[in-house]
């Protein structure tokens, strides 16, 4: 079931916004803290790390493939190390699955590995996944402090939510993006001054979604009349309200 399945488009137009790097000022402190390094630990480059990292970040952050899949990102880097530094065991066949592969994910190269057989395709595969799991432990790790919005972006969206529908989408696979998702929801309600059926649904629908992720909801700044659905409906007593 795809989630355009339930969607209800309110708006003539629909802008669609990569939250990782666009609302969110949160892709340096990921490659900086998480992906870079893990990659050095995962194939033993200690002996080049400063080098190594340097063209990790200019590889993902700093040039015209910033934001690209982390197996792609991946499979470029090893690439070059391959050729300057060190041996990298299979690169040949990662980096064609890169190229090739239907799709990119944790799956994809558990598969990928499975089906294998190579022994150094494998190889390459099994250190991939290996890599990519603790790049996803390191990022829940990563101090709250660190994962802040860019300035700006709160009032950015609410304005285009005057004009469009607004969705967060993302290019990451999807197991990344569900071990990112924060253990609390909190729903700005300050610019609401009005709540039927329809806005209830809303909540109810991100409350319900937070428990299944072993998450809680909270709702912050609710006006006197959108209290007082909530009361009425029971929302109150089934969401934190602030």
């Amino acid at each position: 079931m795809s989630i355009f399945d339930s969607f209800e488009r309110k708006h003539d137009y629909l802008v669609c916004v990569d939250s990782d790097g666009c609302v969110m000022d949160t892709m340096n402190c990921k490659h900086f803290h998480c992906f870079g390094p893990c990659m050095v630990t995962e194939w033993g480059l200690e002996q080049w790390k400063d080098a190594i990292l340097e063209r990790w970040n200019v590889i993902n952050l700093f040039s015209m493939t910033r934001g690209i899949n982390r197996f792609k990102g991946l499979a470029m880097a090893l690439g070059e190390i391959d050729k300057q530094y060190k041996p990298i065991t299979g690169i040949a066949a990662l980096q064609h699955w890169a190229d090739t592969a239907p799709a990119l994910s944790n799956d994809a190269v558990a598969k990928a590995a499975a089906e294998a057989t190579d022994p150094e395709a494998r190889l390459v595969f099994e250190k991939a996944l290996s890599w990519s799991k603790a790049v996803n432990a390191a990022i829940v790790k990563l101090d709250e402090s660190l994962k802040v919005p860019y300035n700006g972006a709160k009032e950015g969206l609410a304005a285009a939510h005057q004009f469009a529908d607004v969705a967060m989408v993302s290019s990451a696979n999807r197991d990344a993006v569900e071990e990112e998702l924060p253990g609390r929801l909190v729903l700005d309600l300050s610019g609401v001054s009005f709540m039927d059926s329809s806005g209830i649904a809303v909540v109810m629908r991100a409350r319900n979604r937070m428990q299944q992720l072993g998450g809680r909801l909270k709702l912050r700044g609710t006006a006197s009349q959108v209290r007082k659905v909530f009361d009425a409906a029971g929302i109150s007593r089934l969401v934190e309200m602030e």
